[in-house]
């Protein structure tokens, strides 16, 4: 366990962000219902512009899905004595990354190799 750094501080920065997601989520499932097809009510562009708005609702809570469960896991992994740890070499997460986003799974030396790889 670390104790160089503020479990308490991250851990409440991360039930905070949880909490907001799940109300975004809420949000957005009323941007992803069906788009209504009824050509005598709405035209084809407005149509396709529905259609279009759809699909970036879709990959917009695709996204926010994904937090969520970075976040949760980040969560976990303060339960369980292992936050602030790199996932791959088990090295400390700098604090100021950290800081940066709390639900980081990476260390900086970590996150170049994998994007150079």
């Amino acid at each position: 366990m670390r104790h160089d750094i503020d479990l308490q501080f991250f851990k409440a920065s991360l039930e905070k962000r949880l909490k907001e997601i799940t109300a975004e989520q809420q949000r957005q499932k009323k941007g992803i219902a069906p788009v209504e097809l009824d050509q005598a009510r709405v035209g084809r562009l407005s149509r396709m512009d529905a259609m279009q708005q759809q699909a970036m609702a879709k990959a917009a809570a695709r996204l926010t899905d994904l937090e969520r469960q970075r976040i949760q896991s980040a969560l976990l992994r303060i339960r369980a004595d292992e936050y602030g740890y790199c996932v791959i070499c088990e090295e400390e997460i700098a604090e100021g990354r950290l800081q940066f986003d709390p639900s980081v799974l990476l260390c900086i030396s970590c996150a170049e190799e994998r994007e150079a790889g």
